[in-house]
């Protein structure tokens, strides 16, 4: 799920999902938990190392058959790495989109050929829309 999320100030962040904001206070408790607070509702999370989450996703195996690749987030895209007919790997870069003055790659799900590519450079995009096909 794509989240829009700003810090509004110390600690306290908006957070736009399906169109809805929250806002959620963020207290720390002890170097590996943290306290969630959104209205009347709190939460308690724990801190874990996003490298080796990412690293864990990956060894499951890639994905099969012909892949949507889609924007996670509003934005605009900087660049364009490949074009229609070019094999790619699983993790390679397709589009780079920036997005809250960040650039974000976007990356390939599988190794296989790039089919289409619907996005160009300095297109504006809308979080889900699709940037390119990789079969």
């Amino acid at each position: 799920m794509a989240a829009d999320v700003a810090e509004i100030d110390p600690h306290t962040f908006s957070i736009l999902l399906n169109g809805q904001s929250h806002e959620i206070r963020v207290t720390p408790s002890d170097g590996r938990t943290l306290k969630l607070q959104s209205g009347s509702h709190e939460f308690t999370a724990e801190v874990i190392d996003p490298r080796a989450w990412r690293a864990g996703r990956r060894s499951g195996g890639e994905v099969e058959g012909r892949q949507q690749i889609v924007a996670p987030m509003p934005g605009k895209v900087v660049r364009v790495l490949v074009k229609p007919g070019d094999h790619v790997e699983a993790g390679q870069g397709l589009l780079v989109v920036e997005a809250m003055k960040m650039q974000n790659e976007i990356r390939s799900p599988k190794s296989g050929t790039v089919e289409r590519v619907l996005a160009q450079e300095g297109q504006p995009v809308n979080a889900g829309e699709v940037l390119c096909e990789v079969a």
